[in-house]
């Protein structure tokens, strides 16, 4: 039986990364897979997916316009759906997805964030945590070496940004990951390599 599946995780645990292993580990067997990314997100391109380690691969985009369950319903021969970037689905884009999933019986993998720098949740990630039938953490760790679930918007100079729009990604916009701990204490690492 299909279902939806979130991955989750703070920034830089590999989530792109995953994505794209589960694309080739289909794909070997012959298998056909779509894969979505955010038209918000085109820090390496429109319509591309990218691993920090250097493997990119073009994706269908996908906005607050777009209708999941009419696009893959139209789909033949379609074995898996992949999302990268899916805290910026739509609650209605993930009713659309879990429908999909059981109601088309193509298994559906999100890949996305739960929270914004200031630690309050993404529309598209909440109802993902709501309405996925797997969750699945991927994890990473702070800088202090606790296990990271927060995320930190910084500046150019390494300081935390505690206000502004809850999407930033554009220019050179910074995110790095933090345990609890250090987010609470506002502790930004003085070490960290911004290059």
């Amino acid at each position: 039986m299909a279902k939806l599946y979130f991955r989750y995780s703070a920034m830089n645990a590999g989530k792109s990364t995953a994505l794209l292993q589960v694309a080739h580990n289909y794909e070997e067997h012959g298998r056909k897979v779509w894969i979505f990314t955010s038209a918000l997100d085109d820090r390496y391109g429109a319509g591309a997916v990218t691993s920090r380690l250097g493997p990119q691969r073009e994706a269908f985009t996908f906005d607050a316009a777009l209708d999941f369950y009419e696009r893959l319903a139209a789909a033949e021969g379609l074995s898996c759906v992949l999302v990268d970037e899916a805290q910026f689905l739509t609650p209605d884009q993930v009713r659309q997805l879990h429908r999909a999933a059981h109601l088309l019986g193509v298994p559906v993998i999100a890949y996305g964030i739960r929270s914004d720098f200031r630690g309050d949740p993404f529309p598209g990630a909440a109802f993902l945590l709501t309405l996925a039938d797997s969750l699945e953490e991927i994890k990473t760790i702070c800088a202090c070496g606790k296990k990271a679930a927060m995320n930190v918007r910084i500046d150019d100079e390494g300081r935390r940004i505690t206000e502004g729009e809850q999407i930033a990604i554009e220019g050179s916009t910074r995110y790095i990951q933090q345990c609890p701990r250090c987010f609470y204490l506002h502790r930004v690492p003085p070490l960290f390599d911004l290059t």
